[in-house]
């Protein structure tokens, strides 16, 4: 009797557990309304700046061990909130600013490589309130360079593409660099 008993649980359990499950979550779906997809272009400056009175980016963490060589030796973290600018010059107007994070990930200041996070926001112009988000690999060192798009909100809502990266002035001694960026955008 208690073998029959437990055989009858078991069903029970293996009934109440293969039951299905109604859900309108889950069972309601809606036609998706068809979005044009949108290419824009976009070009600015960054001005990243680690020097003087005000800089723009600063360190926050920093391995033990550096050389002393490097003002961004390898394994240094760097918060940053750089103006986007329309020109190279320190007196361009400002359009927006980057905000992020940027970690010095080469061990060889020959190959000079960063891995960054980043949010691109406008401040004027038809894309105020928007932004889109770079999380990429930046080889500093190379001439050309892609880094690339992986989100976006405001006028750039799911954003993906590619950001064009040129140095457009370096300082090796105290770091401070402005960047041309020529993006392209695919967003709805």
């Amino acid at each position: 009797m208690k073998r029959l008993k437990a055989i009858l649980y078991l069903a029970l359990i293996l009934c109440i557990a293969t039951a299905t499950v109604h859900s309108e979550y889950y069972s309601k779906s809606k036609s998706a309304v068809h979005m044009k997809e949108k290419v824009t272009h976009l070009h600015f400056f960054l001005h990243d700046i680690l020097s003087g009175k005000n800089p723009t980016a600063v360190m926050v963490a920093r391995p033990n061990q550096t050389d002393g060589k490097s003002p961004t030796p390898f394994g240094s973290l760097f918060a940053f909130d750089d103006p986007l600018r329309t020109g190279s010059e320190p007196t361009s107007k400002v359009i927006g600013n980057a905000q992020g994070l940027y970690l010095s990930s080469s061990q060889d200041i020959n190959q000079f490589t960063i891995m960054m996070y980043a949010d691109f926001a406008f401040t004027t112009g038809k894309f105020k309130g928007s932004s889109f988000g770079v999380f990429s690999r930046n080889p500093v060192v190379e001439p050309n360079r892609q880094v690339a798009v992986v989100g976006g909100r405001g006028k750039f809502r799911l954003a993906r593409g590619f950001a064009k990266v040129k140095t457009a002035h370096f300082n090796g001694t105290n770091g401070d660099a402005i960047l041309d960026y020529k993006v392209t955008l695919f967003h709805y």
